[in-house]
């Protein structure tokens, strides 16, 4: 058996990875691919320490954390698609183009 910090360190690297990714990378979709990332590292903890206590509270939070994130999807290519056909680029610092 894997021990829980094996999946506990898994799910840092993942997340640091995902924080690395939104501060350094201007695309949209690579930010909104990161944010993604450190939400499915967050579930992977959860997971980890669901399965160490030998309850499902881990697991039915995992089940929410999951549907909020297919919401995002949905919502969050919406306006990547949207700004896209806009402005012709996912470039982040072309966003602040947007307003008034």
């Amino acid at each position: 058996m894997v021990p829980a910090s094996a999946y506990l360190v898994l799910s840092a690297v993942l997340f640091t990875m995902g924080v690395v990714g939104v501060l350094v990378r201007r695309n949209a979709l690579i930010v909104f691919m990161s944010i993604e990332l450190m939400l499915n590292s967050v579930n992977l903890a959860f997971i980890a320490f669901a399965r160490q206590h030998l309850g499902v509270d881990g697991q039915v939070i995992v089940f929410f954390v999951l549907v909020v994130a297919a919401v995002e999807v949905v919502v969050g290519l919406a306006l990547i698609v949207g700004i896209f056909r806009s402005r012709s680029t996912v470039d982040i610092d072309d966003v602040d183009l947007l307003r008034g």
